[in-house]
């Protein structure tokens, strides 16, 4: 498409509107056939580029045709917990393929006739270039661990010579955080051992401390205009905002300001924020919120364990942006070279 005062006129938009989208992002072309010039081939309909096939048919462009009944193919990708692929693989004609967490897929770690086994739940840490299951303590069995004598535990990190008990140990662990060492470190008998190994910006009794929340993309702490306490900015007088990135002096009239923070659709910083000096501060209350104009919902993030970006990340707009050593949609791979 072409850019026009702003907005996005996508190509052929007046003619068959197969070209849309805010950014024309979205090519239904991609959904024809090439032998029948058909959308899905007549048989589902196409979001976006993709094709959502009707009962009985599968293939990128709906070509094929299942020889099994839909009921059939239900039953046979349904899990015993009565999930389609236990909600991580995809359902062809009455078999699972499985997502993996590595882009390449040679690693397998989800695996089963309905991908009922994942067997990143045996590591603390996922780790692609270890084969450390267990905490190197016991065998890896379709996502559970079996642990060798002398150790316990979900994924066998707990030695029977501690002096506290499994939950004791955790809840040492814990602190004030949903999960042990803040889904940062590793667990053991009641200490906490931060990660990745040997970054001093990860710290705390319950690895509760990321300064890493104080960088910007750069890498700069605070914007440079304060210091980091806990993951948090301490801004100088004269600045403010959560990297201390806004100067509280201005030097442009309201009508000026009010300009740069509009959006395409006229709504000044989306609804969900204030304007300063030309650029959109989002409101404090929805911490979810982001973007140049306040239109992104952190809370679209892929999360891992439960936490967005896996605590090992920023989500910028929808998507993570990773710390060094970190990889994966959802931040979820360690790629450092010490498995921590």
């Amino acid at each position: 498409g072409t850019c026009q005062c702003g907005r996005c006129k996508c190509a052929n938009s007046e003619e068959n509107g197969l070209v849309y989208g805010k950014f024309c992002e979205c090519d239904d072309r991609e959904c024809i056939d090439d032998e029948t010039e058909e959308i899905c081939t007549g048989h589902g309909k196409c979001y976006c580029g993709n094709c959502y096939c009707e009962a009985g048919w599968h293939g990128d462009k709906c070509e094929f045709q299942c020889d099994i009944t839909p009921w059939e193919i239900k039953k046979r990708c349904t899990s015993p917990d009565g999930k389609i692929c236990s909600n991580r693989g995809t359902c062809v004609c009455g078999e699972c393929t499985c997502h993996d967490v590595d882009p390449t897929g040679d690693w397998g770690d989800i695996h089963g006739d309905t991908c009922e086994c994942d067997e990143r739940n045996c590591k603390a840490v996922y780790d692609r270039y270890s084969d450390d299951f267990c905490s190197g303590h016991g065998q890896c069995n379709c996502g559970r661990c079996d642990c060798k004598e002398g150790w316990t535990g979900k994924k066998c990190e707990h030695p029977h010579s501690c002096p506290l008990s499994v939950e004791e140990s955790a809840k040492k662990c814990q602190g004030n955080s949903n999960l042990p060492c803040s889904g940062r470190g590793k667990c053991e008998c009641g200490q906490c051992t931060c990660f990745p190994p040997g970054d001093n910006r990860v710290h705390g009794k319950n690895c509760e401390c990321d300064d890493r929340q104080c960088e910007n993309a750069d890498g700069d702490v605070c914007g440079g205009h304060g210091i980091c306490s806990c993951g948090r900015c301490i801004c100088q007088d004269g600045w403010f905002g959560k990297l201390c990135q806004h100067s509280r002096k201005c030097n442009m009239t309201e009508e000026e300001s009010r300009s740069l923070c509009e959006s395409a659709d006229g709504i000044l910083c989306s609804g969900k924020g204030s304007c300063h000096c030309g650029k959109c501060i989002c409101s404090p209350q929805e911490w979810y919120i982001s973007g140049d104009f306040c239109e992104c919902d952190d809370r679209d993030c892929d999360k891992y364990d439960g936490l967005i970006c896996t605590g090992n990340g920023v989500c910028s707009c929808g998507n993570c942006e990773c710390w060094e050593g970190w990889n994966g949609n959802a931040c979820e791979i360690w790629m450092g070279r010490e498995y921590p």
